[in-house]
Order: structure tokens, then C-alpha cells, then sequence
């Protein structure tokens, strides 16, 4: 399991564009998103990569900071 912490999410619509973005990143089995906690979690599996999923979910105009 990998948590992201996603700056930029203001509403269902924007945790809907994370979770496409995340779930079309190969490995991923599974994403969600919660705006008011401004968290993707995102189950992979083995050898994926946590910057290509912050690329993914950078790529969909929103911004993956460090803890």
C-alpha cells in the first residue's frame, strides 16, 4: 500500500481524476482518493514504482508533496 499525499484536490470530481489517473498505472490494482484529507492510497503490486505514480497523479494537474 502506498499513500500519497496530493495537494490541488477540492472536490469529488478532483478524487475521481486522481483514482483514473492512478488506476491507469500499470501494477496498480487498486486507488481511491479523499480530498478533505488531501490522500491517494493507491495497493500495487510488487516493482511499482512511487514516482511513477506521483508522475501519474502530477500528469492529471495535481501536485504530490513529501510528508
Amino acid at each position: 500500500m502506498v499513500e500519497l499525499n496530493v495537494d490541488g484536490m477540492a472536490c469529488d470530481g478532483c478524487e475521481t481524476a486522481v483514482v483514473e489517473a492512478l488506476s491507469e498505472v500499470p501494477g496498480v490494482e487498486e486507488a481511491s482518493a479523499d480530498h478533505e484529507r488531501g490522500i491517494a492510497t493507491v495497493s500495487v503490486a510488487g516493482g511499482t514504482d512511487r514516482e511513477v505514480l506521483a508522475a501519474a497523479v502530477e500528469e492529471a494537474g495535481y501536485e504530490v508533496v513529501d510528508d
